[in-house]
This record gives C-alpha cells, sequence and structure tokens, in this order.
C-alpha cells in the first residue's frame, strides 16, 4: 500500500480548503503541509530505490475500470523535484512576501489568496505525476491549469490580469485538444490507461488520438509556436507565483509528453521528429528574445521559452528508450530547470524589490551592493547554461554523447549553438549583478537581509550540486519500467 502517494496526492487538497477557511493561518497551512510532502516525497523515493515500482489501485478496481495510482523512478524523481521547489517557495512566500507591497493590508490579501492556490496547484502536480491514466491526467491539468490562471491574476494589476486571461484562453483550447485524443484512444482501444499506449501505435486512430494529445501538451507547455502567453503570463505574476509557473507548472505537460514516449517505443518516430524540430526552434527563438529582453523578468520569462525548448529536443531525438537511456538527459534537464529557474525568479523579485524596477539596463546602481540574491542569480545561470559541475551540465552531456554515437552532428550544433545564445543573454545580468570596483561607490549600503533569501540561494546550490550527485536520480531512472 503506498501510504505516501495517498498523502502526496491529497493532502495538499486539504490543506488548501483549510488555507481558504481560515485566511489567518494560511500561510501555517501551507508551510506544514509543503514540510509533509517534501518528507512524504523522500519516503515514496526511497521505497521506490529498495523496492523498485509501486502501484494502487483505488477501491481494488484495477485498469480499466478503476484509478490507479503508478509510482517509478521517472515519477519519484519529478514528485521530489516538485517538494524541494515546493519548500523553498513556501519559506519565501512566509518570509517577505509575494511583491513589494504598498502596506500590511495588501501583503495580507496577497498571501491569503496565495496559499490556497499554491496549495492547489502542489496537490494537482503530485496527483498528474501518479496518475496511471490519460483521463485522471486530464483531471489534473484541468485543476492545474485553473490554480495556475489565478496565480497568474493574483496581484491584480491589469497586465497581470491580461496575461492570466490569455493564459486561460491558451490552457482551455490546449485541454480541448487533448481531451479529444483522449477520446479518441478509447475510442481506438477501448481504455486510457497510460499501459495501452503502446496499443495506439497500431491503429490510424491511435496515432490520430497520440497527435492529438501532443498538440495539447505543446500548448500547455508553451512550446515554439504556442508559446504566446507565457512570457507575459509568467514576467507580470508576483515572484513566489512566477517561480511556481516556470519551474514547475509547464513540467507536467513535458513529463507527461516525455512518458508517452518511454510508453510508445520506436512506434512515434513522426511525433519525436516534430517534437525535436519544434524544440531546437524555441530554443533559438527564446533565447534571441531574452537577449533582446529590457526587463530582467521578461528575460528570464524567454529563458523559460528557450529551456523548455532544450527538453522537448531531448525528448524528441531519444530513441527507442528501451534500447537508449538518452530519455533521462531529458528527465535531469527538467530536474535542472526546476530547480535553476525557481532560484531564478525569486532572486529576480528580491532584486527588484532592492531597486525599486527590473530594467536590466538600470541594475548597476552605484550605492548599493550585491547581494544575496544577486549571487543566487549567477549561480543559478550558470546551471541553465549548463557549465560544470551543474546537473545542467549532466544533462546535456549525456543529450550530446548520445547523439555523438549516432552522428546526429546537427542536433549537436543546433544545442551548442543554444547553448552560446544561452550565456550570451545570461552574461547581461550576470556582469552586473557581480558588479564591484567603480560600479560600486566606497560607501554603497548591502541590501537588508532577509531569511527568504535562503530560499533562492538554497535552490541555486542545489542544482549546482546536484551534478556532483546526480548519481541518485539517474539511479532512480534507471528503474524506470520500460
Amino acid at each position: 500500500m503506498m501510504t505516501e502517494a495517498y498523502v502526496l496526492a491529497l493532502l495538499p487538497f486539504l490543506a488548501a480548503v483549510g488555507a481558504a477557511a481560515t485566511p489567518r493561518m494560511a500561510a501555517i497551512w501551507g508551510l506544514c503541509a509543503t514540510l509533509i510532502n517534501l518528507g512524504a516525497s523522500i519516503l515514496l523515493a526511497a521505497r521506490i530505490l529498495s523496492g523498485g515500482d509501486m502501484r494502487a489501485d483505488l477501491g481494488d478496481w484495477p485498469a480499466p475500470l478503476g484509478i490507479s495510482l503508478v509510482a517509478d523512478g521517472l515519477a519519484a524523481v519529478m514528485l521530489s523535484m516538485t517538494a524541494i521547489v515546493a519548500t523553498a517557495v513556501a519559506l519565501q512566500a512566509m518570509s517577505w512576501g509575494l511583491v513589494q507591497p504598498r502596506g500590511g493590508q495588501q501583503r495580507s490579501r496577497l498571501q491569503a489568496g496565495f496559499w490556497p492556490l499554491w496549495l492547489a496547484t502542489l496537490g494537482a502536480l503530485n496527483a498528474l505525476f501518479l496518475s496511471g491514466d490519460l483521463f485522471n491526467i486530464y483531471v489534473t491539468f484541468e485543476i492545474l491549469g485553473l490554480s495556475a490562471v489565478g496565480l497568474t491574476a493574483l496581484t491584480g494589476s491589469r497586465n497581470s490580469l491580461r496575461a492570466a486571461f490569455d493564459y486561460l484562453a491558451a490552457g482551455l483550447a490546449g485541454s480541448l485538444v487533448f481531451l479529444l485524443g483522449v477520446a479518441l484512444a478509447y475510442a481506438a482501444v477501448g481504455r486510457v490507461d497510460l499501459a495501452a499506449v503502446p496499443a495506439l501505435v497500431d491503429t490510424a486512430t491511435g496515432r490520430l488520438a497520440l497527435g492529438l494529445i501532443f498538440a495539447g501538451l505543446a500548448v500547455k507547455a508553451a512550446l515554439f509556436p504556442l508559446h504566446f502567453w507565457m512570457p507575459a503570463a509568467h514576467s507580470s505574476a508576483a515572484p513566489a507565483a512566477s517561480a511556481v509557473l516556470s519551474a514547475l507548472v509547464v513540467k507536467g505537460a513535458l513529463y507527461l509528453a516525455l512518458r508517452i514516449t518511454i510508453e510508445a517505443g520506436a512506434g512515434i518516430e513522426v511525433l519525436r521528429i516534430a517534437l525535436a524540430v519544434l524544440g531546437a526552434a524555441g530554443m533559438l527563438w527564446g533565447s534571441w528574445m531574452a537577449l533582446r529582453a529590457e526587463r530582467l523578468k521578461l528575460l528570464v520569462a524567454y529563458s523559460t521559452v528557450a529551456q523548455i525548448g532544450l527538453i522537448t529536443l531531448a525528448i524528441g531525438v531519444a530513441d527507442d528508450p528501451s534500447t537508449s537511456a538518452m530519455w533521462q538527459a531529458a528527465a535531469l534537464l527538467m530536474l535542472s530547470h526546476a530547480l535553476a529557474k525557481a532560484a531564478m525568479f525569486l532572486a529576480v523579485g528580491r532584486i527588484a524589490e532592492e531597486l525599486g524596477h527590473d530594467r536590466i539596463s538600470g541594475l548597476n546602481r552605484t550605492d548599493l551592493r550585491p547581494g544575496v540574491a544577486e549571487f543566487a542569480f549567477a549561480i543559478a545561470a550558470v546551471s541553465l547554461i549548463g557549465l560544470p559541475p551543474t546537473a545542467g551540465f549532466i544533462g546535456k552531456w549525456l543529450l550530446i554523447d548520445g547523439l555523438i554515437d549516432r552522428g546526429a552532428w546537427v542536433w549537436i550544433a543546433l544545442l551548442l549553438g543554444g547553448t552560446a545564445l544561452s550565456a550570451a543573454y545570461l552574461s547581461r545580468v550576470v556582469s552586473r549583478c557581480l558588479r564591484g570596483g567603480p560600479h560600486v561607490a566606497p560607501g554603497a549600503r548591502r541590501p537588508e537581509w532577509r531569511t527568504g533569501d535562503v530560499a533562492a540561494l538554497g535552490l541555486a546550490t542545489t542544482a549546482l550540486a546536484l551534478g556532483l550527485g546526480s548519481a541518485l536520480p539517474l539511479t532512480l531512472l534507471n528503474g524506470t519500467a520500460l
């Protein structure tokens, strides 16, 4: 019996109800639930490491009639990733609030609204990673999408409300296409559990169903050229909400795309090629737009478009998972991106609070010395670029090594080009974040220390150290059923 899985799937939703019912205790509900969620994810990963994959049929009704929770190495990595980022976001939101407030009343209102939405998002992500069939995954996507729209609109500004509307419209369109694919999958094989995915490639209706499912996932993941809603949503939300949206919410669609390619094996070569091409285009386009961005949050948002393209490219170029381990590079890149991007958005919020703006050209203030947030941003940038010894480097190394064995030099050149562009746009900020010498006046003050700075620095350091400890997630991934 997977007690940990039940806790992960149910506790955040129960805590969300408690936080909504008692707004004054919302932060306590959120922090306690997040810490318990972290412990449950660690215990579940330990059980999978020692005993292998686990499965639980709710009510003892097996698929295709019942609802099944399935936990293997890939799910454990995604759940642990979510729990680590969730803990950091909760600590950050507890320590200094979501935005630079105009008054204590606004701070209280934002925090009270943040916690129920955040806990619902956490519960939806956990349920998505544990779900064993496509229809239940559709349900979790709906909860996840509505919660994410609420987080986007939380500040109540005109830009955030407009971005939230675009997010809602895109999410509904993606959901409808995804649901149509699930319906066609049921028509083709009479079931919708993930174990039936291999059978879908044998019929024309099944292949059409898979195509529609991937199209819906492309919208939800903001894959180029369907990314139109994402930069505005991520850049206009509050810092803690932006960290959640960029680091975790888009991972749900990327995870399912990877899961389906694992289940389908070699039978979806056309879809793999399409993913690789769109991923490469998104990586280059997102990097170019980030290079041109004038504001820090917009740069980080377009960086997410580029990183989503990189991960999608990794999913697309991976060989048949039963004969190749290249898919593990995509999983490791997802893990690295979640940690580094959450750290980056939290750091950006702190930098904007210190400076009073997020204009990249105005980061060189002579009366302010670099602080913890600037240092955290620089470390996270190292991981996103993919420099050693970060997990981003390990993921890119595994990917390029597999491509070298295949002689796929075009893909290698694109990866290296994307890496060079990411170094170019991130160095625009890092060079200013770590400013010194004549750029700083002798009597310049240091930013006030906040407990929440630990969250950004902790996530960035974890992303850096994960490269040295990558054996653990790779061991979990090696145990994933193929």
